[in-house]
């Protein structure tokens, strides 16, 4: 589980939360048209915008991104090497008994065992890549149009109270209601949209820049594997994926 997902939506709500209770005027923001213009909008326009299942996909993914963690590029290095090391020492077939945490990387080995050609494992690594980052930039672009969604329903609702205000001038008790809608729907689509809808997108493009990186290292690693490389020479080729400072604490390990 991903904790810095977990401390960042609680504390973001909380610190709101706490800010509204301490001003003792919590249930002021508590507003059930306010929260259907600006919730239900922003899914109505987003099921316009895209396919249900593109959009229940893009979920999927999200919730892999948020609570899941990331590949480990540093031990999948590690774990390749012992796997070359394995197979310069017993052969390939030797790794068919080894147990594989990384999915990727044991579809990669167990293609390999079988004797298919290095072309065409890499091919078809290579084309899980794609799907891989093509789903997570669905699940970006859908986001990040939630999160531009998200304050324009609070503007429509903001419009919607004020023509509700301007129409009851006359009966000083409809006042504060439509003001309310009025101001909670702004408030209500900027927290969706900065504490959440906006984050999540961020959250996912970086996710999968390093699930991407973690695949091209599985990648180059299976291709050596499959070559029979050295093991020394396949650790310098991917180390040199590394950044420096990881780089050299892996070749201090």
């Amino acid at each position: 589980m991903d904790l810095a997902t977990i401390i960042g939506f609680v504390l973001g709500l909380g610190l709101i939360i706490g800010s509204i209770a301490l001003g003792d005027a919590l249930p002021a923001f508590v507003d059930i048209p306010s929260i259907m213009i600006v919730f239900g909008g922003t899914i109505a326009t987003t099921l316009v915008m895209e396919r249900m299942e593109n959009v229940t996909g893009a979920m999927k993914v999200a919730k892999h991104a948020l609570f899941q963690p990331a590949g480990d590029v540093t031990k999948t290095i590690a774990v390749i090497l012992e796997l070359s090391a394995t197979a310069r020492r017993e052969g390939l077939l030797a790794l068919e008994k080894v147990e594989i945490t990384d999915e990727f990387l044991a579809k990669g080995v167990r293609m390999a065992v079988d004797g298919l050609p290095e072309e065409q494992i890499v091919e078809t690594l290579d084309s899980e890549l794609v799907g891989m980052k093509a789903r997570h930039t669905r699940g970006q672009k859908l986001f990040k149009f939630m999160g531009a969604s998200a304050p324009a329903m609070g503007m429509i609702g903001t419009l919607i109270g004020l023509v509700q205000m301007l129409r009851s001038l006359d009966d000083p008790s409809t006042i504060g209601p439509s003001m309310a809608v009025a101001l909670l729907t702004t408030f209500y689509g900027a927290v969706l949209a900065f504490v959440f809808c906006n984050p999540i997108a961020e959250k996912l493009e970086r996710r999968s820049q390093e699930e991407a990186a973690n695949m091209k290292v599985v990648i180059a690693g299976v291709r050596s594997i499959v070559a029979g490389h050295n093991p020394s020479i396949v650790k310098d080729a991917l180390q040199a994926r590394l950044p420096p400072g990881l780089r050299e604490e892996e070749g201090a390990a």
